[in-house]
């Protein structure tokens, strides 16, 4: 790709740089991590960190109220007391984090508001037309607002597809800049959708075309794609936040969704993150897994190494 000016908004213009991305070197280092493991004596903190990293998500046609109150109630506290208190007995070990997020459709949002009133867990939501992105602008500005005022402390939004990929990259820029005005202090997660956008040279642009709008976190899918996230497009999307902190010196958030769906996978996501930006990148602040499946695999690792054996998948509440 090459270099695009693009008008910024009170006037001047930024520059969206077309780096060229080493494909073969990407997938080579991605592979890498794929060997790394961590210590049995590091290993408990890594698996508690990656829980307090979780976006719990549903987005389903079939999401209702109940489903949506036992989802945050699992958000808020992923093991019962009880059960914690039998396994970790006479063991000097802190409590179970609670996730970072819930993450639901913008309808749901009052529901999971109140669920989670009281606690440090965000309530995000999909908004400006999630999955698609093929709604009028105004519409989608429209979702997001009223998506805040539902009670949503964060927002995941879609990038317009069909806009980047016919090289309108103005538009696309310029709907995440009148998102994140209407988003105002309300954390945006813009989604780029990586497997629509076909090459890493595509991806790496569009992160730093989103990170120059006004992004807080880049997200690398909506789940609903073919592909999701991959080791490969989030070692991409971190190089190119690690390239923009050096340039500009702001820090911004990154989150893989959709198919993470095993500890060690996670993991092997934090060794990346950790490699490729640094230890200030290892909170919820900063980094996200956008999840459904992988709290309960976390949770029996968690057992595992507490207990020396293996639980029933079903020991876990599946939400």
């Amino acid at each position: 790709m090459r270099d695009v000016k693009l008008r910024v908004p009170g006037g001047g213009h930024t520059v969206i740089p077309g780096t060229p991305v080493d494909q073969v070197g990407v997938e080579e280092r991605a592979a890498h991590f794929a060997t790394r493991s961590i210590k049995k004596g590091s290993k408990f903190d890594a698996l508690t960190l990656a829980i307090s990293m979780v976006d719990l998500t549903t987005l389903e046609g079939s999401d209702t109220p109940g489903k949506v109150r036992q989802m945050c109630s699992k958000a808020r506290l992923p093991v019962s007391a009880a059960q914690w208190h039998e396994i970790s007995a006479g063991k000097d070990l802190p409590e179970i984090p609670s996730v970072a997020a819930v993450c639901v459709y913008p309808k749901q949002v009052p529901i999971a508001a109140k669920a989670l009133a009281g606690t440090n867990i965000e309530v995000a939501a999909v908004a400006t037309a999630f999955p698609s992105g093929q709604f009028p602008r105004d519409l989608k500005l429209k979702d997001v607002k009223r998506t805040i005022e539902l009670g949503a402390t964060e927002i995941d939004m879609v990038i317009d597809r069909d806009a980047f990929l016919r090289g309108d990259y103005q538009a696309v820029f310029d709907e995440i800049v009148a998102v994140k005005e209407v988003c105002g202090h309300t954390h945006l997660k813009v989604i780029l959708e990586t497997g629509e956008l076909q090459t890493y040279d595509k991806i790496r642009f569009a992160s730093w075309l989103a990170m120059e709008a006004g992004a807080d976190f880049i997200k690398t899918s909506t789940g609903k794609a073919a592909v999701n996230a991959t080791p490969g497009n989030t070692l991409v999307m971190l190089q190119a936040i690690a390239d923009y902190h050096a340039e500009t010196g702001k820090m911004i958030g990154m989150k893989p969704a959709g198919g993470i769906r095993t500890a060690k996978q996670a993991l092997q996501y934090l060794c990346m993150v950790r490699e490729t930006l640094g230890p200030a990148w290892l909170t919820p602040d900063m980094f996200r897994f956008g999840a459904s499946v992988l709290l309960n695999d976390l949770l029996r690792q968690i057992f595992k190494q507490v207990t020396g054996r293996y639980y029933h998948r079903q020991t876990f509440s599946l939400d």
